[in-house]
């Protein structure tokens, strides 16, 4: 429980740091569905590994996992949302600055238009008082009068120097007026389009906020949601230490099953040796009658018998009881459960959807046909005897079947049916269990040619 603890520690932490990450990539996306496919494949191999534990503990340990699943999903939602929120603020923020600025812009166009026309104003009065000065006659003296008023050649060329200048202001003052009556031209024109600016930037500000505030209540809900994932994750824990009695339990049913197993087994390859010894000896005195007999016919002694020799087989004679090739979701050999303790899986567990049809590994006839009721561990469970087989015993059993399509005492032959996929016993999920038992010990399914192997 103090690892729990710890776990939902960290992962607070992880969380309260999430605003500053910086957003998913396109490959962190795609790594976390890769983490998503790779967790439904971890739970259907826990659905596997975890046959012969009471149901509802097998429940509950599933529950566990697929909440611990989904956590890390949910982080991400978190951070990706938040790392929305934080987008929208700082876009909100960049519209109020440029529209601060916008408004800036056209206070200081007013200003100048304000300014500009003043300068005008006085611009405009000077060129009609001179407008009217000329019309009076009052405008400066012609150039012969100059001459004719001066007394000497330096007063000449002073009063000529003023009425240059006073020229050269009046013309100025008229060039300014101009300037002045395009550049507010350009103003107003730039004053309009500020404006518009100006409405729209207050537009976006309005949508902005919307978004904003739809930002922050998807954030604020992946993040309930993910508190909602630790409380469960932290509950269900605790449920888990609790069913610890179970898991004894269903240990020693386990245990139970196996003997149960292992002897019924024991009693098949009894009798088949029993067979194969009364074959050898029927065989071995059919060729001694057979050998006497040829001697007395040519009056000499009778020949030793031959040794007889186990006949060879391939390692494709067994074939698997689903088409090949076949997904093992859980491989022979020793398991360790989730809640402690190691334990031998004899035999290989294989993909398959409820209903699928499961058949006859070799030729041989059905030993025993084991419905579920009172077959906790193993559900509706099939034994074949394939009898002696390169000189070995061979038996192979099929459990947690749908249904059967045998009966005890049947002869069947390779790849007749003997019944459907299912999820009978202790199980949580349809699937093929299947073993293979030679002279009363299991081994490996997949050893044999014909068990290819695929990997997805």
């Amino acid at each position: 429980m103090r690892r729990v603890i710890t776990f939902i520690a960290a992962l607070t932490l992880a969380v309260s740091g999430a605003a500053i990450a910086v957003p998913a990539s396109a490959d962190e996306r795609s790594e976390l569905v890769d983490q998503q496919e790779e967790q439904e494949l971890e739970i259907e191999r826990l659905q596997s590994e975890l046959e012969g534990i009471d149901i509802d503990l097998q429940d509950a340990y599933l529950q566990l996992e697929d909440t611990r699943g989904k956590i890390p999903a949910a982080e991400a939602e978190v951070l990706n949302a938040e790392n929305e929120l934080a987008g929208a603020i700082r876009e909100a923020e960049a519209n109020a600055a440029l529209l601060a600025a916008a408004q800036g812009e056209l206070d200081g166009i007013k200003n100048e238009i304000v300014e500009y026309e003043e300068n005008a104003d006085l611009t405009r009065k000077s060129l009609g008082e001179y407008a009217r000065a000329t019309y009076r006659g009052d405008t400066m003296p012609s150039d012969l009068e100059l001459l004719m008023g001066s007394s000497t050649a330096e007063d000449f060329a002073n009063a000529y120097r003023a009425q240059s200048a006073v020229s050269r202001s009046q013309t100025a003052s008229l060039t300014e007026f101009e300037q002045q009556a395009a550049q507010s031209k350009n103003r107003e024109s730039r004053q309009s389009a500020v404006e518009e600016d100006i409405e729209a930037l207050k537009q976006a500000s309005d949508d902005l906020v919307i978004v904003q505030e739809e930002k922050k209540s998807l954030a604020d809900q992946k993040r309930d949601d993910l508190y909602q994932l630790e409380a469960e994750f932290a509950a269900q824990s605790e449920t888990l230490e609790s069913k610890k009695d179970d898991y004894l339990d269903s240990v020693g049913n386990l245990e139970v099953a196996r003997d149960q197993t292992a002897q019924r087994i024991a009693d098949i390859d009894e009798e088949n040796r029993r067979k194969e010894a009364e074959r050898i000896a029927a065989e071995k005195a059919a060729a001694d009658k057979a050998a006497r007999e040829q001697a007395a016919q040519n009056n000499r002694p009778a020949p030793a018998p031959a040794p007889t020799s186990a006949p060879q087989v391939s390692g494709s004679w067994i074939q698997p009881p689903v088409p090949a090739p076949v997904y093992v979701t859980s491989p022979f050999g020793m398991r360790q459960y989730p809640f402690g303790g190691m334990w031998m899986h004899n035999g290989v567990d294989l993909r398959s959807r409820c209903g699928e049809a499961q058949t006859a590994a070799a030729d041989g006839v059905i030993a025993a046909v084991v419905p579920a009721a009172g077959n906790g561990t193993h559900g509706n469970q099939v034994f074949i005897n394939h009898g002696i087989v390169g000189g070995r015993s061979y038996v192979t059993v099929t459990n947690h079947l749908q249904a059967f399509n045998v009966r005890s005492g049947q002869s069947v032959t390779k790849g007749q049916v003997i019944g459907w996929t299912g999820e009978t016993g202790r199980v949580t999920a349809c699937h093929v269990h299947f073993e293979v038992w030679q002279d009363g010990t299991v081994i490996d399914p997949m050893t044999f040619g014909s068990f290819v192997r695929r990997w997805s």
